[in-house]
């Protein structure tokens, strides 16, 4: 089968999680991603809530089988020798829908080719197929060896636990078990003194309530620094719980600027500047802190943006005050300050 000849690699990527206005949550993955000439897979996929299979909170054993199914060193899982690529996030059922492909040898050759969205046995490339993505053909040696290295313990380690650092226990248990409700550890704690550096290293993020003085955000960050961790430190902006999951969520996000659909946000009274690198579904939600200290949620924008740089208009309304924007993809949470 002929087909141009493109490279092949892995990276690790993130389905971000988090609370919802309308109170659903939807559960944070991490997973390894497929990289073709450079770029996300995923990304080639428009609006697609999804991740690999090679997810790095299934089972051991069964990572090592996804990966030697890959390999082809193992029959294909789905008849004509499809995969599964890309499923869905929540629960991994085929009946959800799931992209698959068939991959197959050609000679020292791996060729990815026929990609189609598939709900049940069979796939139906007519109606379903993804026509505009490959075939792809990979170079034997690099397509191995790029697999090979997570059975080697090459598999991105996610530290998916996070220790919330503040004075009012009320809201940092509410937090705990948001994040847990959505697949992240938590810890609560008024400091980090005498926490063994072994412990301090299976934490990925660090979460200050606002009462949190600079002093004892500086001992913690020095408690990390002497555990040889280097871990992001969050600032809560406001004791609000969605939005501090929210900030968690893009704490968590460490991967590379270019592998994330949404790069940048920003918010002024009467509009947000948001840059996406490829076409897919933003939701931007408002919560404001009225007079009352009372909080006031509104979902403002839901719609499919194109790569590039957008505006979108605010209501002022529903960022009158102290306010802050939560903008979210499938894979990427950003959030800011409303600017004044």
């Amino acid at each position: 089968m002929s087909a141009e000849y493109a490279t092949f690699g892995l990276a690790p990527a993130t389905r971000a999680g988090g609370l919802l206005a309308n109170g659903d949550h939807q559960v944070h993955r991490d997973f390894v991603d497929f990289v073709v000439d450079g770029h996300p897979l995923l990304f080639r996929l428009s609006d697609l809530d999804a991740v690999s299979p090679l997810a790095s909170d299934v089972p051991p054993s069964l990572f090592t089988a996804q990966v030697h199914s890959l390999l082809l060193e193992t029959g294909a899982p789905l008849p004509e020798g499809r995969y599964v690529v890309y499923g869905c996030p929540e629960c991994e059922d085929l009946a959800c829908g799931a992209v698959t492909a068939v991959i197959e040898r050609d000679g020292e050759d791996v060729i990815w080719r026929d990609f189609a969205w598939q709900t049940g046995e069979h796939a139906d490339l007519e109606l379903n197929g993804y026509h505009g993505i490959g075939p792809f053909r990979f170079h034997g040696a690099e397509y191995r060896t790029a697999l090979a290295a997570l059975l080697d313990g090459g598999v991105p380690g996610a530290r998916r636990r996070v220790l919330l650092i503040g004075a009012r226990v009320a809201v940092l248990a509410r937090l705990a078990a948001a994040l847990r409700t959505i697949g992240i550890g938590a810890d609560i704690a008024h400091d980090a003194d005498g926490v063994p550096a072994d412990e301090l290293r299976g934490y990925g993020a660090v979460v200050f309530g606002r009462s949190v003085s600079d002093g004892e955000r500086d001992a913690v960050r020095g408690a990390f620094a002497a555990a040889g961790v280097d871990v992001p430190c969050v600032d809560g902006f406001a004791p609000v719980v969605p939005l501090l999951v929210a900030q968690t969520e893009q704490a968590l996000d460490r991967g590379p600027r270019d592998q994330n659909r949404l790069t940048e946000l920003t918010a002024t009274g009467d509009a947000a500047e948001l840059e996406v690198t490829s076409s897919c579904r933003v939701r931007l939600t408002a919560y404001r802190i009225d007079r009352l200290s009372r909080t006031r949620a509104r979902d403002l924008f839901d719609g499919v943006l194109e790569p590039g740089r957008h505006r979108v208009l605010l209501d002022g309304k529903a960022v009158k005050g102290e306010a802050y924007l939560v903008a979210r993809t499938g894979g990427t949470v950003r959030v800011t300050r409303v600017g004044r």
